[in-house]
């Protein structure tokens, strides 16, 4: 490149910088609310991850073998969507006018599945950084399970953006650990280290040393001292791809708001505009156009865009390989597009097993781990482990071994005591594709992995939860162990599908429901303590649990009083009932596993399970009784607790608690006879 040349591409260079920063701006200015501090700060590191560096093509964001991009810190959504615009995906400039509104494809945070080019919904911090982690996992996971020595179809990159609020948030941590112990060489992230965050310097409650804490983490740690400088920027980026062992971490050092003579470098412009006065003073600064908004010379445009012929190129670079593939591989290609796709193994229903009252009673997490190892055997996209609890949550592949650094093809992961970043990973091994993840731990640990389980539900992510342990019938471990108000949290987060199975027969029926689920996570709740499998000759087929309640036993005629139970309850429901019958009152007993899949039945369907006429009911489940009075009325019942458990035997405190059967008759007749 000669001098006149390079000096006119360092002129398009700034000028393309600069056109993000005043997007960014006048975006924000326009919405009069977001963040523009850190998109004018990073504004080079993105310009040239996407320009220079990242493997993409704007015309087909889902281009399997794309380099993934995470922006862990939302709040900086206008550096994303800047981007989008300008190297050509479909996002418009009046998407880009229309940040923050209502309908806006542009939304203040980004959403996963709304913005054609976002790879997950960020803004609670620390999040994206372990959806970044998930995605590298998957990454290895696919690349050990398909990639030939004469045909490699998966190697991309996982890149993210994180700043210091990400880093402060335990998530990040626990992820980065977990990263650096798996050797993830294809994760690369570029942290803002601009030392600001809303309340001001981080110095007034971040002091620790990033690098070494990296270091100690076993990631490479690279610095670039001027955040601005695009050359540094490029190289740190291609030393960071050439390393092999251990993931990256770019220490870049930036200036937020830069170019705003009055708000750099403070956190005045972190969560506000900059103002119409600072506005002007600052594109002026910048050397752009005071007076215009949303101003994007033609040649910013034409240069950003030359992203999409190369993305194109480097796309069907990647499909001639591909079909190459096809060719010499059919039985592996056929099996990368169903799991690309998500395509169920044909006839998989038949590995699943079946339990009989002669078995003998069965703890529900057990006939789960049963049913996870048969499923297992014919899905192998199907990939988890446990917050550092497998053989208490039955959650090991028996047929696989651990998915470690030397062994990229075991379907076993180890998460540690991790459960925010197992929650978090989860996420992102699933927006990666490919894989159908599921972790387990204990019930009561659902709380520490609460805002992985949100967003999964935002995004509408089928990602499994195996929730063992589901009661105060915990037993010995005492309150600290022993869930109570975790079912009904967990029922108030919208689009998750919470399933409390009361035998090993509902446990697979819940399994056979969790695997189909497309549109949504799904928790399942399961039982420490053997269960009696129920005789379905005397009882309603198990196979009803799609249903989310079903009559499970009835009487003749129309009922006095109705007896809804979950999980372990039913038992003693059943035998509640019994008595019940001997004293001539007419009982029907519901089994409902699940609120959210019975809420999806027909309102006559409703009506057939708990007829409106009959306002006798109880409703027994060992957790809080909030929410039940949707299903028993003002006149209804609750045997349920409303305080935290005790430490002694589980069925001791069970019965201290009032759930027995004979509580149940004593609370059935007070109600009958009032």
């Amino acid at each position: 490149m000669n001098m006149d040349s390079s000096e006119n591409q360092k002129k398009i260079d700034q000028l393309c910088i600069n056109t993000i920063r005043t997007l960014s701006i006048d975006a924000i200015e326009k919405s009069n609310s977001g963040h523009p501090g850190a998109p004018m700060g990073l504004a080079p590191a993105g310009y040239v991850l996407w320009t220079r560096v990242m493997k993409h093509n704007p015309q087909n964001p889902d281009w399997p073998d794309r380099d993934r991009f995470v922006l862990s810190g939302g709040h900086a959504s206008m550096l994303l969507y800047s981007l989008l615009y300008l190297t050509g995906y479909d996002l418009s400039l009046d998407d880009i006018k229309n940040f923050r509104q209502w309908g806006a494809r542009t939304p203040g945070h980004p959403e996963y599945g709304h913005t054609p080019g976002v790879e997950t919904t960020t803004g609670p911090l620390g999040q994206g950084f372990a959806n970044a982690v998930g995605m590298a996992m998957a990454e290895q996971s696919l690349a050990a399970r398909f990639n030939k020595p004469d045909s490699e179809i998966v190697d991309h990159h996982t890149y993210m953006i994180c700043g210091d609020g990400d880093l402060m948030e335990g998530v990040a941590s626990e992820a980065a650990s977990l990263a650096g112990h798996l050797g993830l060489s294809k994760l690369i992230c570029l942290y803002d280290d601009n030392g600001i965050s809303i309340e001001g310097s981080t110095d007034i409650s971040f002091t620790e040393n990033v690098a070494s804490r990296f270091e100690s983490y076993h990631w490479q740690v690279i610095k670039v001292d001027n955040g601005n400088d695009i050359d540094s920027i490029q190289h740190a980026l291609e030393q960071a791809k050439a390393e092999n062992e251990r993931p990256s971490i770019i220490l870049l050092h930036t200036d937020i708001a830069f170019g705003s003579p009055n708000k750099q470098g403070t956190s005045d412009a972190h969560g506000a505009p900059l103002g119409e006065e600072e506005t002007i003073l600052t594109k002026k600064n910048l050397g752009c156009p005071p007076d215009a908004t949303f101003c994007v010379p033609e040649k910013v445009l034409d240069f950003c865009r030359e992203c999409i012929d190369r993305g194109s190129n480097a796309e069907s670079c990647w499909n001639e390989k591909y079909i190459k593939y096809s060719d010499s591989y059919p039985d592996l290609s056929e099996k990368w597009n169903n799991a690309m796709n998500g395509k169920l193994p044909a006839n998989w229903e038949n590995s699943l097993p079946s339990f009989s009252p002669e078995d003998g009673p069965i703890a529900t997490r057990a006939a789960s781990g049963t049913v996870l190892n048969a499923i297992a055997d014919i899905y192998p996209e199907l990939i988890g482990g446990s917050a550092d609890l497998a053989p208490s949550n039955k959650t090991v592949i028996n047929s696989s071994h651990d998915f470690q650094k030397n062994s990229r093809d075991g379907r076993n992961i180890r998460f540690g005591v991790r459960e925010h970043a197992m929650g978090g990973i989860m996420n992102g091994m699933f927006l990666h594709k490919g894989i159908r993840p599921y972790g387990g731990t204990f019930l009561v640990f659902a709380d520490y992995m609460r805002p992985s389980i949100r967003l999964a539900g935002l995004m509408k992510l089928p990602v499994i939860y195996v929730f063992t342990h589901d009661s105060i019938a915990v037993g010995e471990d005492g309150p600290t162990h022993q869930p109570v108000e975790h079912v009904a949290s967990l029922r108030a987060i919208p689009g998750l599908t919470v399933i409390r199975p009361s035998d090993a027969l509902e446990t697979v029926e819940a399994w056979r429901k969790t695997i189909e689920t497309s549109d949504g996570p799904v928790a399942l709740i399961l039982s420490r303590q053997k269960l009696p499998v129920l005789d379905r000759n005397i009882y309603a087929t198990a196979n009803e649990l799609s249903n989310g309640a079903y009559v499970l036993s009835d009487c003749s005629g129309i009922p006095d009083l109705i007896l809804i139970a979950t999980g372990s309850e039913i038992h003693i429901t059943l035998d509640a009932r019994a008595v019940l019958k001997d004293k001539g009152i007419h009982t029907r007993v519901v089994c409902m596993p699940s609120w959210e899949l019975f809420e999806k039945t027909p309102r006559e369907y409703r009506d057939k399970v708990l007829p409106p006429d009959v306002t006798n009911r109880i409703a027994i489940e060992a957790g809080l009784p909030m929410g039940w009075e949707r299903y028993i009325g003002s006149n209804g019942v609750t045997i349920a607790i409303s305080d935290f458990g005790v430490s002694a035997p589980g069925g001791i405190v069970l019965e201290k608690f009032g759930f027995t059967s004979e509580n149940i008759v004593n609370k059935a007749m007070a109600l009958l006879e009032k």
